[in-house]
């Protein structure tokens, strides 16, 4: 299979495939290929309120894509998926040079590059500096997501072939206020007192 330019878009990325996004220029004279995989089962359903929302950027469904990037030398970038990296480059709104590729689901030596998922509750020195933007949480602005009362991490990493994706389990919501049923049982335990 050849890599090709305008292949597919954000907008139209189904579960389990891949987008080279763009490509971006970075220190070093170097490229930095952005890659967007919709995961299995990590799928957004269709809501009434994102279909009578769509027009507002807010409830764009793009975000659905799990995002990594790959830092590269053009010219073995180039040899590598068969596609020409260089030409015209813009600037887009957050003031990066990119070239926008939209290459579909694509091939080096015959195996796919994928985005690999890997939480943790180990966090580098940039992780626990920043724990605000950072830790997983639920939605932009949310409540942390934590396991066993850890913050979790998460690494992503552009990977040939089949990704070993891992999903930590989330401890459950605590809830605050509510009425206790049973003012005679353990919520914790079902110890039951007397």
């Amino acid at each position: 299979m050849e890599n090709a330019i305008n292949t597919g878009s954000l907008e139209t990325l189904t579960p389990g495939q891949t987008l080279i996004v763009h490509a971006r220029k970075v220190n070093g004279n170097k490229l930095q290929l952005e890659l967007g995989e919709v995961l299995e089962g990590n799928a957004r359903p269709q809501t009434a309120l994102g279909m009578f929302n769509q027009s507002d950027d807010r409830f764009n469904l793009t975000s659905k894509a799990r995002r990594a990037w790959l830092t590269c030398e053009q010219q073995d970038a180039e040899k590598l998926l068969g596609i020409d990296l260089g030409g015209e480059y813009t600037t887009n709104e957050m003031g990066h040079v990119v070239k926008s590729l939209n290459v579909l689901n694509p091939v080096v030596s015959g195996q796919r590059l994928r985005v690999q998922i890997v939480e943790t509750t180990d966090a580098s020195e940039w992780d626990a500096a920043n724990i605000e933007t950072r830790a997983k949480r639920k939605g932009k602005d949310g409540d942390f997501i934590t396991h066993k009362g850890m913050y979790i991490f998460t690494q992503s990493t552009v990977v040939v072939g089949e990704p070993q994706n891992v999903f930590l389990e989330a401890d459950a919501p605590v809830t605050t206020g509510g009425i206790l049923a049973n003012h005679n049982v353990s919520v914790e335990t079902g110890e039951i007192f007397s």
